[in-house]
């Protein structure tokens, strides 16, 4: 996949070799154009202002969504433009794109001014998301449409998939606290713990249901350790209802012996919200 080339200076706050992730990408971008694209505003203010990728994540920012569009509009040919915009919305929003960075550990690459590198930048969502932008519209530049086409079909057909199985808020704490309601199981109660340094933090949630803990999960931010949670939630109610059709005051029913009741919660507060 050749070499790193030569304007890379291999310092700390350069991140690691961008030879890695063009061999992770799999696609034949010249090096030159994803050093461009790993380099933030940042760092072109503290290294004699080389070219940032702003411009980039721009063109980035336009392939992606139309190579989403398309793949929305022939998959899903019954959504009305309404749902199809919602969709989109979600698969191409900094939370989306930032976890996809994270997959592929982009914001060890990224090229950053020093005080970004102390205040945890390779993990900012908006950076990671902006820098995922701004290797798509290299990617475009370098290797045309077909493979950038093929790159973001790699990166975020999961995400269309998963977005598409989830209800009218198109997230699984909006999808799980729909569901609940319907069930008439109460509200979901989640529960954090943190844990690591300030520039790497993690994060680990539970949710009850019912007083019933029904998902966990983790994540590099709150939000995306309860999501994990939430969807865990949502999938074994939706197991158990599939084998018994849980009514009220059947067994293992909300109401009935040994099933879940209200979760005493009931404040009726955005799950997304956050302090």
């Amino acid at each position: 996949m050749g070499v790193v080339s030569r304007s890379w200076d291999g310092g700390v706050n350069a991140g690691k070799d961008p030879a890695e992730l063009r061999h992770a990408l799999g696609v034949p971008i010249m090096p030159a154009s994803l050093e461009r694209a790993l380099t933030h505003r940042s760092y072109a203010y503290e290294n004699d202002n080389p070219p940032t990728n702003e411009r980039l994540e721009f063109l980035g920012d336009s392939v992606l969504g139309l190579v989403v569009t398309d793949t929305l509009y022939r998959g899903y040919p019954s959504l009305p433009e309404g749902q199809l915009a919602k969709l989109r919305a979600a698969v191409v929003q900094m939370g989306a794109l930032a976890e996809v960075a994270r997959e592929l550990n982009l914001g060890d690459y990224v090229r950053l001014g020093r005080g970004e590198q102390v205040t945890g930048g390779r993990n900012k969502p908006s950076i990671l998301a902006d820098t995922l932008e701004a290797v798509i519209g290299a990617v475009y530049i370098d290797c045309g449409l077909p493979e950038a086409s093929a790159l973001v079909h790699r990166l975020f057909d999961p995400v269309i998939a998963r977005s598409a199985r989830l209800g009218a808020g198109l997230d699984w704490k909006t999808s799980l606290q729909e569901l609940t309601a319907v069930r008439m199981l109460g509200v979901p109660d989640y529960q954090v713990e943190e844990s690591g340094p300030d520039h790497q933090k993690s994060f680990r949630a539970t949710v009850r249901v019912g007083g019933r803990v029904l998902g966990s999960g983790v994540g590099r931010t709150k939000k995306a350790a309860e999501q994990q949670a939430a969807e865990a939630a949502w999938r074994k109610i939706t197991a158990e209802s599939a084998g018994d059709d849980l009514g009220p005051g059947r067994p293992g029913g909300p109401g009935g012996p040994g099933g879940p009741g209200p979760s005493g919660n009931g404040d009726g507060k955005d799950p997304d919200q956050e302090s």
